[in-house]
């Protein structure tokens, strides 16, 4: 691990504080590449206009007939947090701008798979449906746009993902990342991609005179769901996204949010008045996300779709108890893939450039956040297999796998599938986290393919472990309101958290908790005592050490002092 200061431009933050940001919010904005105050204006006026988003104009006019014509819609979601989020976006916005017949649908992970198949298309056709849109999948969806085109329906196609060789021939397709799209916020999250189409059905219904801009329904009402499925789905945070957040949160703070969102940080033990990027991170998007891996999406989209207070704290009940047994499945998976991972190399030796592991044992529900543990361990591209749950489908593995900066996973794919014919049955996703499903037989070939392509790819420096920071700490903001200032700030992907370091005095440490799996500490910093935590941490640090640490508060009897959350530590010196 090498702890590495960021650049800070002093103009930049200069400037920022010439304009009246708090010094230290100054130096941070000033080392993500924020140049003026007019980048931090989170006001809706700011947001990217709807009709820079290359197929919102055709969704729109699409969504207007059908909604003239009365006609029957139903959206087809994906089973993880944005596209629940999405999905409640979508039926939640169509039915407050006039769509009478909205239903929805979402594949089961084990029995149907990712996206709009084929048979997902028939089911749809099945319950009646003119037209189908799908939230958060579809651009990889060739057969299955084909054969809901074939039973008559027409189809739009909402995502965010990276495109395949080839596009579906739907009949109106928004998603940033097709080609000719020169909207500005590649990274924008299905749930924003959704709440954009509203933007623009909403403009051309007035067009249209439906409502005119005084008596036009209010989409502001959805922006918590669009700041919990943003950051939940860990897209990079840039401006647009964050406007999108912060006037989320801002809601959130205010009580005016959906039934189920209240309800989920009431399970959490989280407080909605004080909520912060973290607790949709940590707490909301994981009990969602918890019901698409072990049980039925349904009951996280329900959650979000009720409006009665007492039947949202019913699902919210249900959601945090699936969570807990997602914790106990994951937690004994875990181990398991991580004594397969370090038996791969030498104990004092540098693992390979790639991991790749299977067990028939594993649950091909958590794959994804076990291969996310991995990665942060071992600090190398991995993916985690799980035989498939589906009838028929036992000699098919289901692998997620998740990467280091500098290495674009779906590209890697790409080409293992180029180098090796027919041991991809299918793939996509993303640069940082994607799937793939590969015949039992073939696991070998992939593993070999896929650590050829890490090696060619990746380089020393890749390959090292590099926590950036904000450098030293001013003793001055070491201050409980200032750590609350900070929270309450959009942080996340790409727009990383502030993490200081320096070199600090050890005074004493031992391990707590109920495994003794933490080092607690107490810390003089810049000459004052300060208490400091290492989760899962046990090896004692030396006397004089830099560390790199986040700032917590510590509550205990009413009084409220500041608390290091060590993140790495680093000999000084």
């Amino acid at each position: 691990m090498k702890i590495v200061a960021r650049d800070i431009p002093p103009r930049a933050a200069w400037a920022l504080e010439q304009a009246g940001v708090h010094p230290l919010l100054a130096r941070l904005y000033a080392a993500r590449g924020v140049c003026g105050k007019d980048e931090l204006d989170d006001g809706l006026a700011r947001l990217l206009p709807p009709d820079t988003l290359l197929g919102t104009r055709e969704a729109a006019v699409l969504l207007a007939d059908a909604i003239a014509q009365d006609r029957r819609l139903v959206v087809v979601a994906d089973y993880d947090c944005d596209g629940a989020t999405a999905c409640a976006v979508a039926v939640r916005g169509l039915r407050l701008l006039g769509a009478r017949q909205v239903d929805y649908l979402v594949p089961d992970r084990v029995a149907d798979g990712y996206g709009l198949t084929p048979s997902i298309a028939r089911r749809v056709h099945e319950r009646g449906a003119d037209v189908l849109i799908t939230v958060d999948n579809g651009i990889a969806s060739v057969d299955g746009v084909a054969e809901a085109k074939a039973l008559g329906l027409q189809v739009l196609v909402t995502d965010h993902h990276l495109p395949g060789p080839a596009l579906p021939l739907a009949d109106a397709m928004v998603n940033p990342n097709q080609p000719g799209c020169t909207f500005e916020s590649k990274s924008i999250a299905g749930v924003g991609v959704m709440f954009y189409v509203l933007m623009a059905l909403r403009a051309e219904l007035r067009e249209r005179g439906v409502f005119d801009k005084a008596s036009q329904p209010k989409l502001e009402p959805l922006l918590p769901l669009v700041a919990l499925g943003t950051v939940a789905d860990v897209v990079r945070l840039d401006s647009n996204n964050r406007r999108l957040v912060a006037q989320g949160l801002r809601r959130i703070r205010a009580g005016a949010m959906p039934a189920g969102i209240a309800a989920l940080f009431d399970a959490a033990g989280r407080k909605a008045p004080v909520a912060t990027t973290f607790d949709f991170g940590f707490a909301l998007g994981p009990r969602i996300n918890a019901a698409g891996r072990l049980a039925d999406m349904t009951l996280g989209i329900e959650c979000l779709l009720t409006d009665d207070p007492g039947h949202a704290a019913e699902l919210a009940r249900t959601l945090d108890a699936i969570n807990r047994e997602r914790r106990e499945i994951e937690g004994g998976m875990r181990e398991q893939a991580l004594l397969m991972a370090e038996s791969l190399f030498e104990e004092g030796t540098e693992p390979p450039p790639a991991i790749s592991v299977f067990d028939p044992d594993f649950h091909e529900g958590v794959v994804g956040i076990v291969a996310s543990r991995i990665k942060d361990k071992l600090h190398r591209p991995t993916f985690v297999f799980a035989a498939s749950a589906a009838p028929g489908k036992g000699h098919e593995l289901k692998g997620s796998g998740r990467s280091i900066p500098g290495f674009h996973l779906r590209d890697a794919l790409d080409l293992v599938a180029k180098r090796h014919p027919g041991t991809l049955l299918k793939f996509g996703g993303h640069a940082m986290a994607a799937g793939c499903t590969v015949a039992e037989e073939h696991f070998v070939t992939f593993e070999r393919a896929f650590a050829q392509v890490a090696q060619e790819w990746l380089d020393a420096a890749t390959l090292t472990r590099r926590l950036d920071t904000d450098g030293p700490l001013a003793p001055e903001y070491c201050r409980a309101d200032m750590v609350d200032t900070l929270h309450r700030e959009v942080w996340g992907q790409g727009f990383a958290p502030p993490t200081f370091s320096e070199e600090v005095e050890v005074l004493s440490q031992r391990l707590v908790g109920e495994n003794k799996h933490h080092l607690s500490l107490k810390l003089l910093h810049q000459g004052q005592p300060v208490d400091g935590i290492w989760f899962g941490h046990t090896e004692p640090l030396p006397s004089r050490v830099l560390l790199a640490f986040r700032l917590d508060v510590n509550e205990w009897k009413g009084e409220r002092r500041v608390q290091f959350l060590v993140e790495a530590a680093q000999e000084s010196g």
